[in-house]
């Protein structure tokens, strides 16, 4: 009472708190309101920025043709990744060709499409449905009568499932006409291109010459590798040396991280194992008996290998049942065992043998009337017409079907979820004797069936099996959670996760360079958020624990250090710089050793100390040098050889794989005949191949940003 009478007695203080509270709260909201949008985009081409809904829509776009062309319902994550990178790789090339097109007045007109869509010929009409049947060519005519008919559509008087197709139909073509505008654009922009640069006779005598004239050579060399690196010192003031000559090779155009995560992956205890072996012991001797309906039971057990009541062969069993089929006769059982190659536990019953026919010909008449009765009255009628002599050919004729013969084999159906009508469909199928016919109802119609011919015969079998993934439990994954959930808590530092880890019963992995452009973390599934946090994070910071893979996995992430975009820290690339370094170095040791041993004939050379020696035959300027006593391409060999002279020495040559002298010993030049008009024809098809290249420099240019690691 007397708590009562104090709150009363504040009642006019706690009036102000709580309009204050309120007001704070819708305040905030409205501050929401009011300040600028937080940025929905997920990239940026040449300052023009996209969306994420209209990328999100150009995915959608895209998935569906790939879906309609592939005749894939479902796509998984990894092609739907490729999608949204193909998308994206689109886009941005396709604003870079238009910008430049823009500026030199290129542009595809529709009389350009048309002329392409009459010619029939380019890569994208093939991949229409809009072909000859006969010569698998596009048929433009095919086409017209498709978009006639889709203009003339009336959904309402349409079943679903066409109006569906024809309208999938229309947003493929539709893609397809907007792919070609974009890429004959594209091709006129390259030709363009292309055709500035050309060859000229000067250059066309070089190439041929390069080409042609060869020679054989002597080579001595010291092999870098003969002096050990400890013996030679690289500076700080070396590294920064060569860093700063060679900085612009260091050059990146986008920023990445460098992480370092823990990647822990729950697999079943013992104690799971032994519990799934118990599971399978009692399956096992319930599989010896006689179960009712081996369908039902197989499903029951949580097997992953369906039972369907059909001969299979045995190559469509799981590969260690198909092993173990032989040690078992009809009507034994197999099992338990564990199969180490898909952590699963087995047993399997071997129902049935017989030696059948694979393929089997066949012709059919479906039948469907107003309902159901008159489906069967019309059925009947159909067969027993052809059973009193009818042509069955004629009569699926009358009733708009070819009634023409169709092969069916077991490679059709095995590995195909089969149950309903279809079970019903190919059990009497392959059940069916020669030239037997018989009326088959199903859910929707009956079909008229009859048997034309047999052959191929195979083993085929009729398995139960049970197979179980050796999987872990609630509570193993919980103790797993805790455990990992109290070690990144205990580290919550860089220096102690890496310190720690090893103790700890976890291995620290480190990856390098990881871009926002990727599609997670160390090849692991639903990683994108711990993919967005490193992006977000700063270097030092360790991330909470994150649930990913099949929810069979969890991961950590440390932030080393963040790379920005421009030239890459010397302390990452020190390393390289100074393997190029102490093979200069070793180079200026050995030259020095041999102006000291006053060498000049090539024996001498090749009686220094720890010299190697070997013949290069055929060397061409045209083509690097492979040296096998060094292991190595030498490129000088095959540059010096085009202007030494017959028998002259070389001074010391700084190569590849060491320090080296030539001496030719034989030239020759091959038995062609200069031809102007050729080597200009050849030079210029390579100067295209160059070409090809604009779209890197062009991309270089347009401070290409992509964002999309912030929304997909």
């Amino acid at each position: 009472m007397a708590t009562l009478q104090n709150i009363r007695s504040k009642g006019p203080l706690l009036v102000i708190v709580i309009g204050l509270a309120l007001f704070a709260f819708i305040a905030g909201d409205a501050w929401k309101v009011l300040q600028p949008h937080q940025s929905q985009d997920v990239g940026e081409v040449n300052g023009e920025t996209v969306s994420a809904q209209d990328y999100q829509a150009m995915v959608e776009e895209y998935t569906e043709v790939i879906k309609f062309s592939s005749g894939m319902n479902a796509l998984s994550d990894e092609q739907t990744n490729q999608i949204k990178d193909e998308v994206w790789r689109r886009y941005v090339e396709n604003k870079l060709v238009e910008k430049e097109a823009k500026k030199l007045g290129l542009t595809v007109s529709k009389a350009e499409l048309q002329a392409i869509i009459d010619a029939g010929v380019h890569p994208m009409l093939q991949q229409t449905p809009f072909r000859n049947p006969q010569t698998g060519a596009f048929d433009k005519d095919m086409l017209k009568k498709f978009l006639v008919d889709y203009s003339k559509m009336n959904k309402a008087q349409m079943p679903s499932q066409y109006a569906e197709y024809y309208e999938s139909m229309y947003k493929f073509w539709s893609f397809i006409e907007k792919s070609l505008v974009q890429a004959r654009l594209q091709e006129k922009y390259q030709a363009l291109i292309t055709k500035s640069l050309f060859s000229n006779p000067v250059e066309a005598q070089d190439a041929f010459d390069g080409r042609v004239d060869q020679s054989d050579l002597l080579l001595a060399a010291i092999p870098y590798t003969s002096i050990v690196d400890s013996t030679i010192t690289v500076t700080d003031s070396d590294l920064k040396a060569a860093y700063d000559k060679k900085k612009e090779q260091f050059r990146q155009y986008v920023e990445t991280r460098n992480i370092k995560f823990i990647d822990v992956q729950v697999t079943a205890s013992p104690e799971d194992k032994a519990a799934i072996q118990k599971e399978m012991e009692e399956y096992t001797a319930q599989l010896a008996g006689t179960p009712a309906d081996y369908t039902t039971f197989v499903r029951s057990t949580g097997s992953t290998v369906p039972y369907v009541d059909l001969y299979y062969t045995a190559k469509s069993l799981p590969a260690d049942v198909a092993a173990r089929l032989d040690s078992v006769s009809v009507g034994g059982v197999y099992g338990p065992y564990y199969n180490v190659t898909d952590n699963t536990i087995n047993s399997f019953k071997k129902l049935a043998s017989a030696t059948l026919p694979d393929s089997i010909e066949f012709r059919q008449i479906q039948v469907v009337a107003e309902d159901a009765a008159k489906t069967k009255s019309l059925a009947d009628s159909i067969y027993n017409a052809i059973k009193d002599g009818a042509d069955f050919a004629e009569v699926a004729k009358k009733y708009g079907q070819t009634g023409e013969p169709t092969w069916i084999s077991s490679a059709n159906y095995e590995g195909a979820q089969i149950d309903g009508d279809n079970l019903k469909y190919i059990t009497t199928i392959t059940t069916l004797a020669q030239n037997e016919l018989t009326n088959l109802a199903l859910g929707q119609a009956n079909v008229i069936l009859q048997v034309t011919g047999k052959k191929a015969t195979k083993d085929k079998y009729k398995v139960a099996v049970v197979k179980r993934p050796v999987e872990f439990s609630k509570e193993t994954y919980s103790k797993a959670y805790n455990d990992f959930s109290q070690f990144i808590a205990a580290n919550n530092t860089l220096e102690k996760m890496a310190a720690n880890a090893e103790d700890a019963g976890y291995r620290l992995l480190d990856k390098t360079d990881l871009y926002s452009s990727e599609h997670g973390i160390g090849g692991v599934r639903g990683t994108k958020d711990a993919l967005k946090w490193a992006f977000e994070a700063k270097a030092g910071e360790v991330s909470g624990l994150y649930e990913c893979g099949e929810s069979d996995r969890m991961l950590v992430v440390g932030v080393a250090s963040i790379v920005p975009e421009g030239y890459r820290p010397l302390a990452l690339v020190k390393d390289q710089l100074r393997f190029e370094i102490l093979r200069d170095k070793k180079a200026e040791k050995i030259m020095a050793d041999m102006k000291a041993a006053n060498a000049t004939s090539f024996e001498q050379y090749k009686n220094m100390a720890n010299a190697v020696s070997d013949s290069v035959k055929h060397v061409t300027f045209a083509a690097p040098a492979y040296v096998p006593a060094l292991r190595t391409s030498e490129p000088l060999v095959s540059a010096y050889a085009s202007v030494a002279e017959l028998n002259k020495l070389s001074a010391p040559i700084k190569g590849n794989g060491g320090v080296f002298v030539l001496q030719p010993y034989a030239k020759e030049k091959l038995n062609e005949t200069f031809n102007q008009e050729t080597e200009e024809t050849t030079l210029a098809a390579m100067h295209a191949r160059m070409a090809n290249q604009f779209m890197s420099d062009l991309y270089l240019k347009a401070d290409v940003k992509d964002k999309r690691y912030l929304f997909f």
